[in-house]
């Protein structure tokens, strides 16, 4: 499976986030797509539409697993897909933002 560390992510690289709305709302990386690994497949159009043509799309969940998992389905559907390796635990602990949606500093559930 493709997989990248959160050290090799550079601003404005395509990022989707799949944890759950909870998740989301109590923090997130700013300017990620959100669709939740619940909703992933009769969301996938936003996805299509979001990610850059000739990108790559970086996928985050809490941990890895759920977002490996999408990363997975994305490269059987032709897409350039990496898992993020430990996900925004490790985003946050390397002191990357975390932010809510209205913009305010957050924290990862």
């Amino acid at each position: 499976m493709p997989t990248v560390g959160v050290s090799d992510l550079k601003d404005g690289d395509f990022l989707l986030d799949v944890r759950e709305n909870d998740e989301w709302t109590s923090g997130h990386a700013e300017g990620a797509l959100h669709i939740p690994i619940s909703e992933f497949v009769a969301r996938y159009g936003e996805l299509t539409e979001a990610a850059p043509q000739d990108g790559r799309v970086h996928v985050i969940c809490r941990s890895g697993g759920r977002s490996a998992q999408v990363t997975m389905y994305l490269v059987q559907q032709g897409i350039d897909a990496v898992n993020v390796d430990g996900g925004m635990q490790v985003w946050e602990s390397a002191g990357r933002p975390v932010v809510t949606d209205g913009g305010q500093p957050g924290h990862v559930l």
